[in-house]
């Protein structure tokens, strides 16, 4: 029998933020391996685009619109994911936001609310839905799951005018490793995914910048902007079996830039 570890096919993967950038490149990675997709996202145009996009791959794709900073949101569209799709086998907690508010000593309050209610409420919302049903599973018998956190390099190194960003994403990582610890006994893993400077629509303001193209860009040793699909073997090895004994781990994929 062929060793076929990064075969998805049968597995369910959940993809917050999935109709555009990071997510949707993620997203379909997994699909071409042969996972069925739920998208969840705040723009209908968006999510029926990539839906269409990912259903072109030969796989079942439906998307969601939900609001992660709404705790009854969730729930309720965890609900309704898991009755259209029967399970969820991987959740990408990738939604989230930035937004400018000024120097630390003069940052807008309602900017840091409004990051913190996204990108770590919305994150602690989606998977504590997700893991009440792997528990549940689990206990049926079923065990297994993967259970993913979108931080950013900004959690481990310093984000000047940004740390209500970078306060977020560093809170993901000690609550994905806190997920892994509670949840190992059912088959669960829990893993943080750190990005670098990736070409999204959040960078948008410093892409075609002659400054930031001068003076970062260079100083990463890949020598070039991190795309979407950069991100999609990992999403693929993070649903497979293949990782069913890798948990609580942080992997940062940044073309090497934190490390020169």
């Amino acid at each position: 029998m062929t060793y076929q570890p990064f075969n998805l096919s049968g597995k369910v993967a959940l993809v917050t933020g999935g109709n555009r950038g990071i997510g949707l490149g993620m997203a379909m990675a997994m699909a071409q391996a042969g996972a069925d997709i739920a998208i969840w996202g705040t723009n209908d145009a968006n999510n029926e685009k990539a839906v269409a996009e990912l259903s072109a791959t030969g796989v079942k794709a439906a998307s969601w619109k939900v609001n992660v900073a709404d705790e009854q949101a969730v729930d309720d569209a965890m609900a309704d994911t898991l009755a259209t799709m029967g399970r969820v086998d991987s959740v990408f907690a990738n939604a989230g936001i930035g937004k400018l508010g000024g120097s630390f000593a003069e940052m807008d309050t309602q900017a840091y609310r409004d990051v913190l209610a996204v990108n770590l409420d919305g994150v602690f919302f989606t998977l504590r839905a997700a893991a009440r049903h792997m528990v549940e599973r689990a206990k049926a018998g079923d065990p297994g799951g993967s259970l993913v956190g979108i931080a950013s390099l900004a959690a481990i190194e310093g984000a000047a005018r940004n740390q209500h960003y970078a306060a977020t994403k560093g809170a993901v990582i000690s609550m994905m490793k806190s997920i892994a610890v509670e949840h190992a006994r059912y088959g669960v893993r829990a893993n943080s995914i750190l990005p670098g400077w990736i070409a999204t629509d959040m960078t948008a303001g410093a892409q075609g910048n002659e400054k930031f193209e001068q003076n970062v860009i260079p100083r990463v040793p890949a020598k070039r902007w991190g795309q979407p699909e950069d991100f999609g073997g990992m999403a693929v090895y993070l649903t497979s079996d293949a990782s069913s004994y890798h948990s609580g781990d942080l992997f940062v994929i940044d073309g090497a830039y934190s490390i020169f």
